[in-house]
C-alpha cells in the first residue's frame, strides 16, 4: 500500500514509461501521484520555482494539494527542456490562457514519438479553440493527442479514491495507450473518438458550475438546481452538436457525469465562484479569494462567442456573462433565466429573435 494515500499498488510491465506532466498546480499535482503510484516516473513541470521547491523539499504542495505526501518517483523542476526529453507522454495540465506560450516552447524539446496529453479544459479566448487545437497547431500536427476528461476532482484522484474518465482521440492507438499507461485500481478510463463532444463538455460544464453556484448562494432550492442542471446539459449538448460533437457523449462521463460532479461538490472552485456571488461576494474580491484558476470565468466570454459564431442561443452562459462582468446582479440573472418565453422541451436551439 501506497503510505501517502493509502491506495493499492498495482503490477506494473517492467520499464514502465517516463511521464512529463506541465503544470503544478492541483490536477498536474494529482496526476503526477496517480502516475507514479503506478510506478511511472514522472517530471513534474512547473512555473513557480517556490512550489517545485517545497515539492522537491518537503514532498509537499502546500499551495494547492497541502494534504498529500508526493511520492519519490516524482521529480518536480523547472527546467521544461530537461522535464521533456526522452518523455513518451506528455501532459499538459495547465490554465487555458498559458497552454499556447508554453506549448510553443515545449515543443522543440518534444520527443518524436511522443504521445501529448491535453489535460485542460476551456475555450482559448480569441481564437474560441478547444485545448486539443491548441495542442494541434502548436505542434504543426506531428503527433497523436489524447484528451483525458471527466468527473475528477483533482485532491480525490491524488489520494486513489475511485474515479472514471475519458481518454478521447482520433488517434484510437494513441488512446488505447493512454489507456494502457495511465490505468489504476482505482483510475478507470473509456476510450472515445469524440473530441469535440469531450472537451466542450469539459468546457462549458464549468460555466454551468458557476449558475448552480448561484442557485446555491441566493438559496433558490433543489428544484431550481435541478432545471438548472438540466437545462445547463440542453446548452452544452447544442453548442457541442454545433461544433460537429456527438450528442450521446453528452450523456457520459465527460458530459453529464463532469456537470453533475462540478455543480453539485463542495471541491469546485467554478461552484465556489457562484456561491459567493449569489451571498452578495463582489466578482473581483471572489476571485481575488480563491487563489486558484477557475476555468469558467474565462470560459464564459469564449462560449458565449462561440454561440454567436453558430448562430445558437445559449442563456445561461449569456446571464452568467452578464453577472461576471457586472450587468446583472445574480438573483436578476435567475429571474431573467426564468422569465423566458416557454416552449416546447425540445424545441431548436436557433437563436430566438425575441430576445
Amino acid at each position: 500500500m501506497s503510505e501517502a494515500t493509502g491506495a493499492l499498488l498495482p503490477e506494473r510491465d517492467a520499464g514502465t514509461s517516463t511521464v512529463a506532466v506541465l503544470g503544478s498546480g492541483s490536477w498536474g499535482t494529482a496526476l503526477a501521484i496517480h502516475l507514479a503510484r503506478t510506478g511511472h516516473d514522472v517530471r513534474l513541470w512547473g512555473r513557480d520555482p517556490g512550489v517545485v521547491l517545497e515539492i522537491e523539499r518537503t514532498r509537499r504542495n502546500s499551495r494547492y494539494l497541502p494534504e498529500l505526501v508526493i511520492p519519490d518517483l516524482v521529480s518536480p523542476t523547472c527546467d521544461l527542456r530537461g522535464a521533456l526529453e526522452g518523455a513518451a507522454q506528455v501532459v499538459f495540465a495547465l490554465p487555458s490562457h498559458v497552454l499556447r506560450t508554453i506549448t510553443r516552447e515545449a515543443v522543440r524539446w518534444l520527443d518524436s514519438t511522443a504521445v501529448v496529453i491535453s489535460a485542460a479544459k476551456g475555450l482559448e479566448a480569441g481564437s474560441l479553440a478547444r485545448m486539443s487545437q491548441v495542442l494541434r497547431e502548436e505542434t504543426a500536427d506531428t503527433r497523436p493527442v489524447v484528451v483525458l476528461s471527466g468527473p475528477s476532482f483533482a485532491i480525490e484522484v491524488g489520494r486513489g479514491l475511485p474515479t472514471a474518465v475519458l481518454a478521447a482521440s482520433a488517434d484510437a492507438g494513441a488512446a488505447e495507450a493512454v489507456q494502457h499507461e495511465f490505468r489504476g485500481p482505482a483510475f478507470r478510463l473509456y476510450a472515445s473518438d469524440d473530441v469535440i463532444g469531450v472537451e466542450i463538455g469539459g468546457a462549458l460544464k464549468n460555466v454551468i458550475a458557476i449558475a448552480a453556484g448561484v442557485v446555491e448562494g441566493t438559496g433558490l432550492g433543489h428544484n431550481a438546481m435541478a432545471a438548472l442542471i438540466t437545462r445547463g446539459l440542453v446548452e452544452i449538448s447544442r453548442l457541442a452538436t454545433a461544433e460537429g460533437g456527438r450528442r450521446e457523449t453528452l450523456a457520459g462521463l465527460s458530459g453529464l457525469g463532469d456537470l453533475v460532479l462540478t455543480c453539485t461538490g463542495d471541491l469546485s472552485r467554478n461552484r465556489r465562484v457562484g456561491v459567493e456571488l449569489g451571498r452578495g461576494g463582489a466578482v473581483q474580491e471572489v476571485l481575488a479569494g480563491l487563489h486558484m484558476v477557475a476555468e469558467g470565468v474565462r470560459t464564459t466570454g469564449a462560449a458565449l462567442a462561440l454561440g454567436e459564431r453558430h448562430g445558437i442561443e445559449l442563456p445561461i452562459t449569456a446571464q452568467m456573462a452578464a453577472v461576471l462582468e457586472g450587468r446583472r446582479t445574480p438573483r436578476e440573472a435567475l429571474e431573467v433565466l426564468m422569465l423566458r418565453p416557454q416552449r416546447q422541451e425540445g424545441d431548436s436551439h436557433v437563436r430566438d429573435s425575441r430576445e
